[in-house]
């Protein structure tokens, strides 16, 4: 997969650079026009299913960048839609001229309307609400029209901050009827509620519309186009770049905490367990990042009232280099802390495993939350060769079955799942990858030794997806696993590859252009399906909380089309395991299980909650409807206090880190206390007791026949 990425790479950069395309190409040297030459230039050669940019495609960005702007309809005016409205059909022509006319003029407009909201929401919120009146809100926003003038504009925004406060202000009755001390009135009660959302708002402003530069508008507005393409393709801004590189590879460099912007200022929201800023035990959650200070500087910067992305850019930096924090600690005091930057792993992003003991058979959990891989090194810690180490640890501790929990991954690195199906099978095909005009790759495990040969179940939902696709689809062509979860996975059958843009332009002076993460690829699995649109349909379908929510591939827009291609050999796994037999006993106990039926009727009324559109202002109505459905809700309290009798523990090397490591031993628990609780970790650990007695049945009886 490498190789044609770069074979690709290669094509685009000889292409482009024939055609001198430099950032000098302008008379005005405007960065955003060459972002747009060089995406548009890179998606009509380079992506997978090309669109032609028509009038069709230009009402769609059209469509979906003002949808982007202002979703809710509270911003533009009937009168700017109608003024945008020569550009619907002329985008194509625009982006065929590099020329951003549309975005400058709808960016103008929208910093113009926001302004005049923050006038609107505060005066507002300045009077009462009178809930006694009997009035509606409406959250159905694709359907609403956009409004003439401010007056209407003005009314819209009442209903939705009424809207945003009833529950705020239902809050405080409902506390204030429990209160033992004086109660307060229903006028108080109501200011309180009105100051608690007008503090919220002002929080949204300040933290993100504020925080918005032209640049991050400018994103919104390419990513408008390149999503017209398919879903994921992507347009990452360089700072979205580094964020996308450490989520892929679970590590960063820096002092190993979340920050979140509070208002103003910039506020310690978690410590990484086992990054430097836990090990220096200096700093805690709730403490604030008043300046900072590079080793090498004698000037600390003040960093309040800065950009979130710019403060960050300060404190992270190379593995050694040290940086001095002026903190506001929790308690009032400020003092200032040297940290000394460090590589910094994200352990939920990890594979993590555990024991469990079932009718004197120990078996092996592996949770694996994504495909992550390191870009700049494969060899470095990556999901495939995780996985290898924890099932070797497993096998040390006298695993006899393993179940690979796929629920909710979202997928990643290609080559990974490749290596990761090898550790199941001898060797042979494992995926089929499609270029558009060239010959399709097989995609191979050429490693003929086996990791693990015994029983097999891999758990999946709705958002597996991917490469969690990739391989429940393998395992399910060879026979090899037995696939327990939702009706269907995701649906998402295509590859991405990330193209820096630097590479693409000489002689550029207009600073970083960020990435664009690329539709290149088709895969399909060895019987010749894709798993686009159709995902991979589990051997026994089970009911969860997202059966009738609409969150797969086909519900995304501009979604590619499902096809199929020739099969190529294969053979099935060879075993004494009987997955027909063990199959249809999953399916029989699956049907009689109360819990499950509880949580698809759980999801039904969900659905249902969903789709409710109108909603009342009046707040006797809006109690009344609450209470029905905290009534109707109380029967499904019992799905949370569903018990097994199965206890996991954390494997010996594990334990060991908990002497030091307080946070991860925290984080166990609750993963193993979560375990304790899944009705369906409970069902795939019957499946692998089913398998093995299967497995001792069928050598038995085929040994008697020899």
């Amino acid at each position: 997969m490498k190789r044609k990425y770069n074979v690709l790479i290669l094509l685009l950069l000889l292409a482009f650079a024939s055609c001198s395309f430099t950032s000098k190409t302008f008379d005005d040297p405007d960065k955003d026009k060459l972002l747009v030459q060089v995406i548009t230039y890179v998606l009509e050669r380079g992506h997978f299913d090309p669109k032609e940019m028509n009038d069709e495609f230009s009402a769609g960005v059209y469509a979906d960048y003002l949808e982007q702007l202002d979703p809710l309809k509270r911003y533009f005016h009937k009168s700017d839609i109608e003024e945008f409205q020569k550009f619907e059909t002329l985008l194509d022509d625009q982006l065929k001229e590099y020329d951003i006319a549309f975005f400058n003029l709808t960016h103008e407009r929208l910093l113009k309307r926001i302004e005049e909201s923050k006038d609107i929401y505060k005066d507002i919120l300045k009077h009462p609400f009178d809930y006694s009146i009997d009035e509606s809100y409406n959250t159905d926003y694709k359907e609403m029209e956009y409004l003439k003038n401010k007056k209407q504009l003005k009314e819209r925004w009442r209903k939705q901050l009424k809207f945003s406060t009833i529950s705020n202000y239902d809050e405080l009755v409902s506390e204030n009827e429990k209160s033992e001390t004086e109660k307060k009135s229903l006028k108080q009660l109501e200011e309180e509620a009105r100051e608690e959302t007008l503090k919220s708002i002002n929080m949204y402003y300040n933290d993100y519309v504020d925080d918005m530069q032209r640049k991050d508008w400018f994103s919104m507005y390419v990513n408008a186009i390149v999503e017209e393409f398919d879903p994921h393709t992507f347009y990452f801004a360089p700072e979205d770049k580094d964020r996308f590189d450490q989520l892929m590879s679970g590590k960063l460099e820096g002092i190993g905490a979340r920050l979140q912007k509070r208002m103003d200022n910039t506020k310690i929201v978690e410590l990484i367990s086992g990054g430097p800023a836990w090990r220096g035990n200096e700093l805690e959650v709730g403490d604030i990042i008043m300046k900072v200070r590079q080793e090498d500087e004698l000037e600390p910067v003040n960093i309040v009232g800065m950009r979130l992305d710019d403060a960050i850019k300060l404190i992270k930096g190379p593995k050694g280099t040290k940086v001095i924090l002026t903190i506001k600690k929790v308690d009032g005091m400020v003092e200032d802390i040297t940290i000394t930057r460090d590589l910094v792993e994200l352990e939920e992003t990890y594979a993590k495993s555990s024991v469990v003991n079932k009718n004197d058979k120990r078996f092996g959990v592996i949770n694996l939350p994504k495909f992550y891989v390191d870009f700049e090194d494969y060899r470095k810690r990556n999901a495939a060769s995780d996985i290898k180490k924890e099932i070797e640890r497993l096998k040390a501790e006298g695993m006899e079955g393993l179940v690979l929990d796929l629920r909710n991954n979202g997928g990643g690195s290609l080559q990974t799942v490749v290596d990761m199906a090898g550790l199941f099978i001898k060797d042979g095909p494992v995926v089929q990858v499609r270029s558009t005009g060239e010959p399709k790759e097989v995609l191979k495990d050429k490693d003929k030794s086996i990791i693990w040969d015994g029983p097999l179940v891999i758990l999946v939902n709705e958002l597996s997806a991917s490469a969690s696709e990739i391989l429940a689809a393998a395992m399910q062509d060879y026979k090899r696993a037995i696939i327990i979860g939702s009706k269907q996975t995701y649906g998402k059958g295509t590859v991405q590859n990330v193209l820096d843009l630097n590479r693409m332009v000489r002689n550029n002076s207009n600073g970083d252009l960020g990435a664009l993460k690329l539709t290149t690829q088709k895969f399909y699995r060895i019987n010749g399906g894709s798993t686009q649109l159709e995902g991979v349909k589990s051997d026994v379908i089970v009911p969860d909380r997202y059966s009738f929510i609409d969150v797969g591939e086909k519900d995304q827009e501009n979604p590619l089309p499902w096809d199929k291609i020739e099969a190529v050999d294969y053979a099935f796994w060879d075993s004494y395991f009987d997955y027909d037999k063990t199959i249809k006993n999953s399916q029989e106990r699956m049907s009689n299980n109360k819990q499950l039926k509880l949580i698809e009727e759980n999801a039904k009324w969900v659905k249902e909650r969903m789709d409710e559109n109108i909603l009342s202002l009046n707040y006797e109505k809006y109690k009344q409807k609450l209470d029905l459905n905290e009534e109707e809700a109380k029967r499904f309290d019992i799905i949370s206090d569903y018990q097994t009798s199965l206890t996991f523990e954390s494997l010996p090397y594990e334990k060991a880190l908990f002497e030091t490591d307080t946070i991860l031993k925290e984080k166990r628990t609750r993963w193993h206390q979560s375990l304790s609780q899944d009705v369906y970790i409970e069902e795939a650990l019957n499946v692998l007791e089913d398998l093995k007695m299967s497995y001792a049945i069928k050598k038995v009886a085929t040994t008697v026949k020899d």
